[in-house]
């Protein structure tokens, strides 16, 4: 692929500007000589058309021949007067090669010069002469208008072009490290103007972009160091409780020794769960893969409902809303109510009420905890990212921001709000519908 052609655009501009005025000069300079020409041969013509007339009436009054062949004759018009009787008055003077134009006429009059021959002969070298001057004039007069012109584009281009030195300038200060800089066209509507917004946006879009990228680059940062000190945690407890139990005399109560592996096995499962939802993140990052079926959202908050009635006797779990059929990934969605009615059985500390209510494109999950502050209900989503009560509870601050991941990969969203009387209340929706009568829930 050949590369952008990037000659002077001072000497582009103009070189053509020139080429065009000297073509436009030569048009002009033929037309003005053409006309020039047609005009003095209407003027030769007149003239003698006028000396023809003249003689006519000179023959009519009689004038002797020498004295009208003498008023006849004229600068540059000379004649040759033939008498009826056989006599030649006048003669050609001119020179052998000389541009001639030629009139004949017949006289009549008295009988002396009735019927006379009249010539006359109108020598053209004057005008060609003329020609000559006016083609001369007209060749310097565009040689200097070509040179007046070239010097007045290298000052006008030069003027014209600033605003394209004022970009490159601006570009090469962008690439040395600076920032923040614009051209703030004053006319944005003109054809340099939307050059130079669109230069700005470019900017403005860079920019952005970097900085983006840098507080991509922060946030990957901390949450790999903040994944990395989430892990140390049960990975010591494992190797701490691992140690010990390996270091328990032969005698030790059989008792204490289940302790130990109790405490590695729930430390170990910590760990993995930990593992298991950054593998989730990292799937939402590099687009997850939805295995999209029909699925009954009442029913699938009635199994999660059994399932923390079985884990948390003392919390209360109801169930509302229609039979709403959605298509999605049934372990997704899943994992999301998982995830919110973990929390909300944290946030009420294994005692309340907690509510799930199925919508016509979605659920919402409330619990009578002590709820999520205002400021606090966006910032929950951020990745590990723990409120105090959770934090005692020992959460990973990681479900949340996956719950919201698999939601919007769904097409839906999920965001926190307060509830009516207290508590928090977590509502998933924009899930699309199932055709009617086409696909069998499963």
């Amino acid at each position: 692929m050949s590369g952008l052609r990037t000659a002077s655009l001072r000497r582009r501009v103009t070189v053509t500007v020139l080429v065009v005025l000297a073509v436009v000069l030569v048009a002009v300079g033929l037309v003005v000589d053409a006309v020039f020409r047609a005009q003095a041969e209407r003027d030769v013509n007149a003239v003698l058309t006028a000396r023809i007339q003249l003689a006519q009436q000179l023959a009519k009054q009689n004038t002797a021949p020498q004295n009208l062949l003498r008023r006849v004759e004229t600068r540059g018009v000379q004649g040759t007067l033939t008498l009826p009787d056989g006599t030649v008055l006048g003669g050609p003077g001119l020179p052998a090669d000389a541009r001639i134009r030629q009139v004949r006429a017949t006289l009549s009059g008295p009988p002396r010069i009735d019927g006379a021959k009249l010539t006359l002969t109108a020598d053209e070298s004057l005008i060609a002469a003329a020609e000559q001057s006016l083609r001369w004039v007209l060749l310097a007069t565009g040689v200097g208008a070509l040179v007046v012109v070239a010097i007045a584009l290298l000052l006008a281009v030069r003027f014209a072009l600033a605003p394209l030195d004022a970009m490159t300038r601006l570009a090469r200060s962008i690439v040395s490290g600076g920032r923040g800089g614009r051209l703030a066209p004053e006319r944005p509507g003109t054809e340099l103007g939307r050059a130079a917004a669109a230069f700005d946006s470019a900017l403005d879009a860079l920019e952005g972009a970097e900085r983006a990228a840098r507080e991509s680059e922060e946030r990957t940062r901390r949450f790999v160091a903040d994944a990395a000190h989430e892990l140390r945690t049960p990975l010591a407890g494992v190797q701490a409780a691992a140690e010990a139990l390996l270091q328990q005399p032969p005698d030790t109560p059989q008792e204490q020794r289940e302790r130990l592996q109790l405490l590695v096995v729930r430390e170990s499962q910590r760990a993995g769960r930990l593992v298991a939802d950054l593998l989730d993140l990292a799937r939402l990052d590099a687009g997850a893969e939805l295995d999209r079926t029909p699925v009954a959202l009442r029913e699938l908050a009635a199994v999660q409902a059994e399932q923390v009635r079985l884990t948390t006797p003392d919390v209360t779990v109801e169930v509302t809303g229609p039979d709403t059929v959605v298509v999605g990934d049934r372990a997704r969605l899943t994992q999301i109510l998982a995830n919110l009615t973990g929390n909300a059985v944290r946030a009420m500390a294994g005692r309340g009420t907690l509510t799930l209510e199925v919508t016509a494109d979605g659920f919402t999950v409330t619990d009578t905890g002590p709820g999520v502050p205002g400021p606090e209900r966006e910032r929950i989503f951020d990745r590990l990212v723990r409120l105090d009560a959770a934090r005692e509870q020992g959460g990973s601050g990681l479900g949340l921001p996956i719950a919201r991941g698999f939601a919007r990969a769904h097409g839906g969203d999920l965001w926190c709000e307060a509830a009516p009387g207290g508590g928090a209340r977590f509502r998933l929706t924009g899930l699309p519908p199932a055709p009617q009568g086409g696909l069998r829930c499963v």
